[in-house]
């Protein structure tokens, strides 16, 4: 058996207990230095290197306030301070004295109100239909919208007028629909409330309406301006809104062009869309509706055609001129310019497009569908673009109001004017009366008006009066009872909607907003004979027109 040394055990034991006891501050330092000068591979040297890091904060605890308070104390004793002494005079405060009378200065009167007064127009359609709602693209969006609402509680600098040169709104609205033979009275006022809450009810969730949508969306966002309305209205504020968002998405760029995705095949669509866009912007200043607005526009007037007008597609090659094509690409141009929107070419485009109208597009005492053709229905728009555009005493427009005289408000194909078989209307008779409402009003209701002119206007507005309320269609439950909306305040209130009676019964919103429309003539805008803010410079005649059927246009700037 081993014999164990017990002193050699003590010993050992005594060893590893020394490795567990707790060396005092003093002993680390001391085996800190000596062990920074063993070889760096040394267990001492890695040891000593360790105590050195758990050492520092300690160390720098007691320097820094050391060091900072000799820095102070150096800085106050080399910065000695002088006394300076301030004498303070007391001056003896005499009486109070009255104050003499001070004599007011003379009252200015306030000046008048500089509204510009603004006439905007109406729309149409192409017959082309379509299905319900475009399915989304995946093409890239050329103009992205925040909030329609963005800039509502700015002013806009263009205040759209009534007949009376007030702004549209409530008290306006009440005022020329009181009754009267030159305006409406408060059953066209209450067919105009139905429309426009059917319009709400029959909305699509992203925003649009049913039909081709940027054509039926931008005619129901022209309908509720028309009316006033914008986003921030109590009753329609939201549906407005979420109408204008979806036109201004629904822009896009294609082989390198503006397009309007669910556009109808020659683009009727497109220009509509981009009427409604420029009012949008009149009367709201949103930057994303003059984004949009100008995008589209500018498309507009680089698509003119070489001789003035525009055809199918927004054919800039085109020589065909055709009116109804024509007649919203100017609705859409005197919007723009109306909301304030310049853009490079738009008053060459307006000049090139009156000598058209005057040159190509009227003969025979009436305008024609395509240039070169006998007058027809379109008479009315070629009649409504030069008055809009300032050129209400020419003589297209005297000869195309007598080629009207003896039309009616309808919605019975049987009642269409003279070329009734025109394509381009659809057998749609409210393509015209939309037209014709706006030139008689604009006849009869100018300064100074030929007695004439109006005596016609009072005529077809006590027939317009007197068909469009009973005949607007009132929406039913399946029970009978009609169908009902909730107005601002919470009670329910009836809807209807109008229809022509022809082979396209599927565009409901296009028919109930022309004729609308048209009931909102009254305060929607002024007599062009009133308004001189957008009135070309009358130099049309310096135009002239070459071999090929071009215009050649000089413009001095």
């Amino acid at each position: 058996m081993e014999t164990i040394d017990e002193e050699e055990m003590k010993e050992q034991l005594a060893e590893e207990m020394a490795k567990y006891e707790e060396e005092g501050y003093f002993k680390r330092l001391l085996k800190m230095f000596s062990g920074l000068g063993r070889p760096h591979a040394s267990r001492e040297y890695k040891e000593a290197v360790l105590e050195l890091q758990r050492q520092i904060a300690p160390l720098l605890a007691i320097l820094l306030p050391v060091i900072g308070a000799a820095i102070l104390f150096v800085v106050t004793a080399m910065g000695g301070s002088s006394e300076k002494k301030v004498t303070v005079e007391l001056a003896q405060v005499e009486e109070d004295k009255p104050l003499e009378d001070v004599e007011k200065p003379p009252e200015t009167e306030q000046p008048p109100d500089m509204d510009v007064e603004v006439q905007m127009d109406a729309p149409s359609i192409s017959p082309v239909e379509q299905a319900e709602v475009a399915p989304p693209t995946a093409e890239p969006q050329s103009v992205k919208v925040a909030t329609v609402d963005a800039m509502l509680n700015i002013k806009s600098p263009v205040t759209m007028k009534s007949v009376a040169g007030t702004a549209r709104n409530a008290g306006v609205r009440g005022r020329y629909t009181g009754g009267g033979a030159q305006y409406g009275d408060p059953k066209t006022e209450a067919a105009v409330m139905k429309a426009l809450r059917w319009l709400k009810l029959h909305q699509n969730r992203d925003g649009s309406w049913p039909g081709i949508r940027p054509a039926s969306t931008g005619l129901a966002i022209l309908t509720y301006l028309a009316h006033g309305e914008t986003p921030s209205s109590p009753e329609f504020g939201k549906t407005v809104e979420r109408g204008l968002e979806n036109l201004i998405n629904c822009i896009a760029v294609k082989d390198g062009k503006t397009v309007m995705n669910g556009s109808d095949g020659n683009e009727y669509a497109f220009l509509i869309g981009t009427y409604a866009l420029c009012e949008a912007y009149g009367m709201t200043k949103n930057p994303n509706a003059r984004a949009a607005a100008e995008k589209t526009l500018s498309r507009i007037i680089k698509g003119q055609s070489p001789t003035g007008g525009w055809d199918y597609k927004i054919n800039p090659k085109s020589k065909r001129d055709d009116m109804s094509f024509a007649g919203w690409a100017l609705q859409a141009i005197k919007a723009g310019k109306m909301a304030g929107i310049h853009l490079d070419g738009m008053d060459e485009c307006i000049k090139k497009a009156i000598k058209c109208l005057q040159t190509r597009n009227f003969k025979n005492g009436g305008f024609n569908y395509v240039a070169g053709g006998n007058p027809t229905g379109l008479t009315a728009t070629g009649c409504l673009a030069m008055q809009l555009l300032g050129y209400s005493n020419t003589k297209e427009v005297k000869e195309a109001l007598d080629f009207m005289r003896d039309w009616k408000p309808s919605f019975d194909p049987k009642d269409l004017p003279k070329g009734k078989s025109e394509a381009a209307a659809g057998n749609c008779p409210q393509y015209y009366c939309y037209y014709a409402t706006q030139c008689k009003y604009q006849a009869g209701m100018a300064k100074n008006a030929a007695s004439g002119n109006q005596a016609l206007w009072k005529k077809w507005n006590a027939e317009m009066k007197a068909l469009y309320p009973n005949t607007i269609i009132a929406d039913k439950n399946k029970d009978g009872s009609p169908v009902t909306i909730k107005d601002a305040k919470g009670k329910p209130q009836e809807v209807g909607h109008w229809v022509n009676k022809d082979a396209h019964t599927t565009r409901p919103v296009m028919d109930t907003c022309l004729a609308a429309l048209q009931l909102m003539v009254y305060y929607r805008y002024l007599p062009t004979t009133q308004l001189k803010a957008t009135e070309v410079e009358k130099d049309v005649e310096d135009l002239s027109k070459d071999k090929s059927g071009e215009i050649k246009v000089t413009i001095d700037i």
